[in-house]
């Protein structure tokens, strides 16, 4: 273990953990009777699940960063502070996990968050599908984490804002080495997804808490891009709680509780099932998702190189912006970072796109994630 990240994780913790408390009011269980070495494997709510984390585990850990970190301006100080684990997403993560598996072997500890992406809609979303093996691969231990109460704190769609209320982290189960050399990959990943599964609004409607902070629906047009009322497309502006549909008129309102007021849909996970519906009514009929403009940019050794930009457009065939179009099928893995940068591979190479503000870019992820599992589904079937 490197000394000097040690000695600065000893140094910080007492501080994040005050941050955490005072802009969130956050508290935490510290971890008990913890393996000789482990991997802490999180569900992921904010921007801050790092630092809740952190402020439970008294001895170091090596994070699992999105790639875009190593972009940064900031990063050659994190990387001399902290040495992040890069983990490209819409890539391949074997280079991520040879990492934390040496790691892992050489005795250190390490924390990733599964999901791979921050809840948009309150539900755990699903586990990489290879975590359970790669645990297996690293033979050390395992240590569940569940962070509640932070997808009202600071929601997905809403950017890095603060709300003061319940958000709370503690260790589910702890696994150690030897249980897990019984247990088959299938099973390590069963329980990875049990242990890290939340549903926000399940348990806000059994207890009701309350979010303080000022605009609290402002950020909601990231998520939303369908009226319900009217059938537009990316037609809802955000102002302080209220949404509103510029092109029918339509207005509801976010409350502190995180519900819906004066809406066709109570949740905002409710909207967001709404829309999952609609989006495969319109990809079987063969409508394209639009953006007036987008930048697209390749992506190497951390730069960015531009390749073109102009209106961009994405059906069950392509994904084209300005004078580029890439097959979807060439497409190898497609996610988010943020609200707005599609980052993905394709062709073996690695891109980031960005639709211009006033373009949601959530409905494009969507419309990726529905094309690729309807042909799994074909080829499953055949």
């Amino acid at each position: 273990m490197d000394r000097k990240h040690a000695r600065l994780y000893r140094l910080l913790r007492p501080l994040v953990a005050l941050f955490m408390r005072l802009m969130f009011g956050y508290t935490y269980e510290k971890a008990r009777n913890l393996p000789e070495n482990y991997i802490v494997i999180s569900n992921h709510v904010t921007d801050y699940d790092m630092l809740g984390v952190t402020a439970s585990f008294p001895n170091q850990m090596y994070f699992v960063a999105s790639e875009h970190v190593a972009r940064m301006k900031l990063y050659p100080i994190l990387k001399w502070a902290f040495a992040p684990i890069i983990r490209p997403k819409g890539a391949s993560a074997a280079a991520t996990t040879m990492d934390m598996v040496r790691k892992a072997r050489k005795g250190e500890n390490v924390c990733l968050f599964a999901e791979g992406v921050r809840s948009w809609d309150g539900v755990t979303w699903p586990v990489v599908p290879a975590t359970g093996r790669l645990v297996k691969t690293a033979g050390c231990g395992l240590v569940t984490y569940r962070l509640e109460g932070g997808y009202f704190a600071s929601p997905m769609w809403s950017g890095a804002s603060m709300r003061r209320g319940y958000f709370h982290g503690a260790p589910v189960n702890v696994y150690p080495a030897e249980q897990l050399k019984e247990m088959t990959a299938a099973e390590v990943q069963a329980a990875i997804e049990r242990d890290l599964y939340v549903d926000a609004y399940a348990t806000q409607r059994t207890n009701p808490r309350p979010y303080k902070g000022k605009r609290q629906a402002e950020g909601l047009e990231n998520l939303l891009f369908v009226c319900p009322e009217c059938g537009e497309y990316d037609s809802f502006t955000t102002e302080n709680d209220k949404i509103a549909c510029k092109h029918c008129g339509l207005t509801f309102r976010y409350n502190r509780f995180g519900f819906l007021e004066n809406a066709p849909f109570e949740t905002v996970r409710e909207f967001s099932d709404w829309q999952r519906e609609r989006l495969a009514e319109d990809a079987a009929a063969g409508l394209a998702y639009t953006a007036a403009h987008g930048v697209l940019h390749r992506l190497e050794d951390h730069q960015e190189f531009f390749v073109t930009e102009g209106a961009v457009r994405m059906d069950g065939e392509s994904l084209c912006c300005g004078d580029a179009e890439i097959p979807v099928d060439s497409i190898t893995d497609l996610a988010m970072h943020g609200q707005r940068a599609l980052v993905f591979t394709a062709n073996k190479q690695y891109y980031e796109l960005v639709p211009a503000k006033g373009s949601n870019s959530f409905k494009f992820f969507l419309y990726y994630d529905h094309v690729k599992n309807k042909k799994k589904l074909k080829e499953t079937a055949r």
